[in-house]
């Protein structure tokens, strides 16, 4: 190494800082462990996402330590999907959820996370590792364990021959804030014949509208034509940020460790973002594997990892069979309106509050209402 010079040596090096990064961090400084964390980009770092936080989520950030303000967030009971003139929804089994703009969300995290000692490397680029630690911008930082949190198209899932994938889908996103005051005490759900579109209360006087479709060419003003009720409500408001997109991945690993290195967030695959699940999965994947850093063994991460996606991703293929068959929507539709518990139970399922054996038995009597409908 002989054009090398050292940077501190480190527990844990963290390349990615974004929120599933920083909450590798916090965990594992829950457990004792010095921890870096490297991104080439400075703070906040914004990314275009339906910026509702669901129930589960927010007690994973709490486990965290991290806490929102009330001044930074805004309050929905619940989910509320709507289709065809048709409206069903239902509230959270506990709590609320949360409206968040990601750059509030960022900086909130990282400002606990500097309180809690972990060490930020902004606009530093790592342009590789080795056996030793970590290269940021051609010093070495030795690291014991080497964390890659660095999101969908994660170099570190390449450099440590993670890139395996056993399935890959994607579908895009735009996102674009708007200041109006919500209508709503739910997030929503519109469903359109080839897109879909997420309505987030993010304040008191403004909301978030994410569009999702498999067209890399629809954007929003396009899309809103499919929703004339939201077009309408959002008529003259001022934009309160630039229409931004995003490619949301569903993805499968074949492994996400190797060595000293393991994967978190969507460097370590993902679940579409229709599931608005996305921050929570990262969030409870930091625990599991600070719990493996500790220990010294990242084995239990692999086994883990692949039962924390499991209901996401199966709640996540659910969601999209209604995607383009208009009719089988309609007919869901009329079962949840018809009986509002049925909807109530597969939210609860959606946040994790119900056993797996409550969601076979929800999908038997979502089943039997489609037969009868």
């Amino acid at each position: 190494m002989r054009n090398e010079s050292l940077h501190n040596a480190t527990d844990v090096f963290v390349i990615g800082g974004g929120p599933a990064g920083i909450a590798a961090a916090l965990a594992a400084r829950q457990r004792g462990l010095e921890v870096t964390v490297a991104d080439g980009c400075s703070p906040p770092i914004d990314k275009p996402c339906g910026e509702g936080l669901m129930p589960d989520g927010i007690a994973a950030l709490q486990r965290l330590g991290v806490s929102i303000p009330p001044i930074d967030a805004y309050r929905f009971r619940g989910i509320r999907f709507v289709s065809s003139g048709l409206s069903a929804e239902a509230a959270f089994p506990d709590g609320s959820g949360l409206g968040v703009r990601r750059t509030n969300l960022h900086r909130i995290m990282i400002e606990h996370a500097e309180r809690v000692g972990v060490r930020f490397l902004w606009r530093a680029v790592v342009t590789g590792f080795n056996s030793d630690g970590v290269l940021v911008q051609g010093k070495l930082t030795p690291a014991n364990w080497i964390i890659g949190a660095d999101g969908g198209s994660s170099r570190v899932r390449r450099w440590s021959g993670l890139d395996v994938h056993r399935q890959k889908d994607q579908r895009f996103a735009f996102r674009r804030h708007y200041q109006v005051a919500p209508w709503t005490e739910f997030m929503e759900l519109h469903w359109g014949m080839s897109c879909q579109l997420y309505v987030t209360p993010v304040g008191s006087e403004e909301v978030c509208v994410a569009l999702m479709s498999r067209d890399p060419g629809l954007r929003l003003d396009e899309a809103l034509r499919e929703f004339p009720e939201v077009a309408e409500r959002l008529r003259g408001a001022e934009h309160g940020s630039v229409e931004r997109g995003a490619v949301s991945v569903t993805r499968r690993l074949a492994r996400v460790c190797s060595g000293r290195v393991a994967l978190i967030g969507d460097a370590s695959g993902g679940v579409d973002a229709i599931t608005g699940e996305g921050l929570c999965l990262a969030f409870i994947q930091a625990d599991l594997l600070a719990d493996c850093l500790a220990s010294g063994n990242l084995a239990p991460y692999q086994a883990g990892h692949r039962s924390l996606a499991r209901r996401p991703a199966v709640m996540a293929r659910l969601m999209l069979l209604l995607e383009h068959r208009e009719r089988l929507r309609r007919r869901v539709m009329r079962a949840f309106m018809a009986e509002p518990k049925l909807f109530a139970r597969m939210l609860a399922t959606h946040v994790g509050r119900v056993s797996p054996v409550d969601f076979a038995a929800n999908g038997l009597a979502l089943g039997w209402k489609l037969l009868t409908a």
